[in-house]
């Protein structure tokens, strides 16, 4: 985060295209439409925007006072699942003669184009407006030499022809605004590159349009499906009562998770109290789907192993090959978090998968605890994470 010194500088600076200044303070379309033009960076200034929020147009202090609600609103914009990728972003305040200012640090995505609610926003000296079928192109073509996680590199051994492309013409309409749909006159590799799904440079499908959207996903990624077990006892060794490899393109391996869930979880009647009595399931079934999503959304795709997903008479286990990533720690987790999949989390997003990044474990944690189950368990190593949850007691 910049210094006071460069916070004065910026006020004073009312030619620079990286500052958007503002005195509202619950504008949040506003807020949102800024951080996604920096995070694009037309220009490719290759360094943050900045949101000020308290200075009016002409530098000056509009003397508000900054609240910690008013950061914790500008943080939740990263998480809130509006701005796609999620964009890096600080949120600080300053306290100047005159008022306080709080300001958003919005660095340049390395998976352009970034929208908010399905529009490309950009930014170009005083001009703000949506980004044309020309600058979405000058977008997509950049993250190709930026592209650092594995869902968005290509998958050259891939081409279109091994994607179900009337699959994405549902998913878009999920991802993208209506209005940009109906004039939009590109061809469909532009289309798919816009959502970070094909490489124009390679002319193949990355690898999470293969996950997405491929017809066979593990004829590329032999790891992409779900081992799934129901076992009768507390041991693997156990002959199993179901079994089953879940596989296919995401969307499909996800809705067959849930499906499996339902007739995982059994309702029983419970005392609650000496005089009351309550159905009550074994396990909670949001809890389990949070962490299974959690699974498929953060697992390591170039791993040929398979998430487990393994029923025991007495608990649950949900291992999921790639140990933590990034800023993640056996430390701070799960409350703090990188994403080793952006493109994934994002789609998961757009088909309501997931509400809102960041929170599913400790949601996860909070619905264990309201059913009667005991907290779920993490182990790591560099290779896994093993998450286990013990089945609600009598």
């Amino acid at each position: 985060m910049l210094t006071e010194d460069q916070l004065k500088g910026l006020l004073s600076d009312l030619e620079a295209d990286h500052i958007e200044r503002t005195v509202s303070v619950n504008d949040t379309d506003k807020f949102g439409l800024a951080i996604c033009a920096f995070a694009n960076d037309l220009p490719n200034h290759r360094r943050p925007g900045y949101l000020l929020v308290g200075v009016t147009d002409d530098g000056a202090l509009s003397g508000l006072k900054v609240t910690d609600q008013l950061l914790q609103n500008l943080g939740a914009i990263r998480s809130d699942g509006n701005v796609l990728p999620q964009p890096r972003m600080n949120v600080a305040k300053f306290s100047l003669d005159g008022g306080d200012v709080a300001v958003v640090e919005v660095f340049p995505s390395d998976l352009p184009p970034v929208r908010y609610k399905g529009r490309v926003h950009i930014r170009v000296g005083p001009r703000k407006a949506i980004a044309n079928e020309q600058e979405e192109r000058v977008l997509s073509e950049r993250r190709v030499a930026l592209a650092r996680s594995f869902d968005a590199r290509p998958c050259p051994e891939a081409a279109l022809d091994d994607m179900a492309l009337g699959q994405f013409d549902a998913y878009r309409r999920e991802a993208i605004d209506p209005e940009t749909i109906s004039a939009n006159h590109r061809p469909v590799e532009q289309q798919l590159a816009s959502l970070r799904l094909y490489d124009p440079e390679r002319a193949c499908p990355t690898h999470a349009g293969i996950l997405l959207f491929g017809k066979n996903p593990c004829f590329f990624l032999p790891g992409a499906y779900v081992q799934y077990l129901k076992l009768p006892g507390i041991e693997l060794t156990d002959l199993p009562e179901d079994q089953a490899e879940i596989s296919g393109d995401l969307h499909s391996v996800l809705r067959e998770l849930e499906g499996r869930l339902k007739l995982l979880i059994q309702t029983t009647m419970r005392a609650i109290s000496s005089l009351e009595e309550k159905l009550l399931p074994d396990y909670p079934e949001w809890a389990l789907r949070e962490l299974l999503m959690n699974a498929v959304m953060h697992r390591n795709y170039d791993s040929n192993t398979p998430i487990r997903f393994y029923a025991f008479s007495d608990h649950i286990e949900i291992q999921s090959p790639g140990g933590l990533y990034g800023e993640a720690t056996p430390e701070n987790f799960p409350t703090r978090n990188s994403y080793r999949n952006p493109v994934i989390a994002e789609a998961m997003k757009s088909l309501g998968f997931v509400n809102r990044f960041g929170y599913g474990v400790q949601r996860a944690q909070a619905l264990l605890a309201q059913n009667g189950n005991s907290p779920a368990e993490f182990e790591f190593d560099e290779h896994s994470v093993l998450v286990k949850v013990t089945r609600r007691s009598a």
